[in-house]
This record gives structure tokens, C-alpha cells and sequence, in this order.
């Protein structure tokens, strides 16, 4: 399958669990497809691009180590992500990798995962945080901007700040996941 046979396979992804899936596992078996998924999740005014990141987050959830090859890539389209539907799944790959890179067990992802991906991720992150996303990625990057804490200490206050500052106006999702997060930094 090349780049234009992806495109056009993600027609027929909806938001069903098993479209989803089935669609992740044929690109896991053939994982030089994650360099044109993350091709195509760069369209970033196309509705494809959310497809292809659900995509990538089904494929993250079953073997994250698949993506850790286009980390490059994948660090550079964080950044450019717009849509509600896109910005999500990527997020949550990111507390994927931020929760297996800091769990200091995974021995390939901590010799992978290099401090710009790292300093990337961070920004992508509190860029989600502050701006007008909704409450889920809002929470992965609450969760990825903590653990990333531990490594950067300046990101700690920063967090604890802005969680402060927003906690008011913020749903009830987000005041639950600000409460928690907020109680371990203090």
C-alpha cells in the first residue's frame, strides 16, 4: 500500500472501535506506513488528517515502539495539528510516550526519545493546554506535562500556574484531572 492507497483506505475509517483497529493492524503489519499516515495527518485542514491520527493513536496503544522510528517526524506534526479530532489522539500519544519514557522501563524508548523530542512534546503540550482545545487533550497534556516535570523543573510552576489561572472556568473534567494533578505538585 502506498501513500495514495492509505489516503484513500481512510475513507472507510469511521469512529467505530473496529474500523479503527482493523485498519491500525494494516498498517502495523507493514510499518513503513507510519511515515505517510504521518503524511497525511499533516494535511491539516483535511478531515483525512483526524482519520489518520485516530489511526495512529490505535496503533500507539497497541505497539507504541512502532512509532518510536518517525519520532522526528512525528514531533514535527504535533506542533501543526489544529482540529479538535486530530489534536485528541495525537495528545494522547504523547502521555503514551511520556508514561513509557518515564517509567524508566522501556530500555528502546529511553535511548530513543531525545531531549528535543522531549522539548517538543512540552511545548505541543501547554500550546493544547492554554489554547481552546477540548477537555481531553487538555488532560493528556496535563498528565505529559507532569511527568516531563520531573526531568524539566521549571515546567512544575508552569503547570501549577496556568492549571490555577484555568481552574475556575474550566469543566468539570478539567477540574477533576487539574485537582489531581495539581495534588501532586504540592
Amino acid at each position: 500500500m502506498n501513500q495514495q492507497e492509505l489516503y484513500q483506505s481512510l475513507n472507510y475509517v469511521d469512529h467505530s472501535r473496529d474500523k479503527r483497529t482493523e485498519m491500525a493492524q494494516r498498517v502495523l503489519a507493514d510499518t513503513t506506513l507510519i511515515a505517510p499516515l504521518l503524511d497525511i495527518i499533516k494535511l491539516t485542514k483535511d478531515p483525512l488528517s483526524s482519520k489518520a491520527a485516530w489511526i495512529m493513536e490505535v496503533i500507539a496503544r497497541k505497539k507504541l515502539n512502532a512509532i518510536v522510528p518517525y519520532l522526528d517526524t512525528f514531533t514535527e506534526v504535533i506542533g501543526t495539528v489544529e482540529q479538535d479530532s486530530t489534536v485528541r489522539p495525537i495528545a494522547k500519544v504523547c502521555e503514551l510516550l511520556m508514561e513509557r519514557y518515564f517509567s524508566g522501563k522501556d530500555i528502546y524508548i529511553l535511548q530513543k526519545i531525545t531531549e528535543v523530542h522531549l522539548e517538543k512534546i512540552s511545548t505541543a503540550c501547554f500550546d493544547w493546554l492554554i489554547g481552546e482545545h477540548k477537555v481531553a487533550a487538555k488532560a493528556y497534556s496535563m498528565t505529559s506535562l507532569y511527568l516531563l516535570g520531573s526531568k524539566y523543573k521549571w515546567i512544575h510552576p508552569e503547570l501549577k500556574s496556568v492549571l490555577e489561572q484555568n481552574y475556575a472556568n474550566g469543566s468539570a473534567a478539567y477540574q477533576a484531572r487539574a485537582r489531581m494533578v495539581l495534588k501532586k505538585l504540592t
